[in-house]
């Protein structure tokens, strides 16, 4: 299993920027058949250091995590998130 995480930070950390975003990801659920879990959570410390969003995606394999990356539905997130995200950072792992 492979864990894939991403934290976001936005441009805009309004309220209904950070829901209009967290709708995006989620509307990744169901569409991409190599994505076998997702949760999007959001920050509620709100301290200097924190990100506004969370991403937790889970994969069987490290092709899977590939396909997903090149999958049009991810794509269409990467386009968003290039437009309000002011910075990111992921890590993946193997479980």
């Amino acid at each position: 299993m492979i864990t894939h995480i991403v934290l976001f930070k936005l441009k805009d950390g309004s309220p209904e920027s950070v829901a209009q975003t967290v709708q995006v990801l989620k509307n990744m659920e169901g569409k991409i058949e190599e994505l076998r879990s997702i949760e999007v959570g959001t920050d509620v410390i709100h301290s200097e250091r924190s990100y506004h969003i969370a991403l937790v995606t889970r994969f069987d394999s490290l092709d899977a995590l590939n396909a997903y990356q090149v999958h049009p539905e991810h794509k269409k997130v990467i386009a968003h998130m290039s437009e309000v995200r002011e910075a990111s950072v992921s890590v993946d792992y193997e479980s």
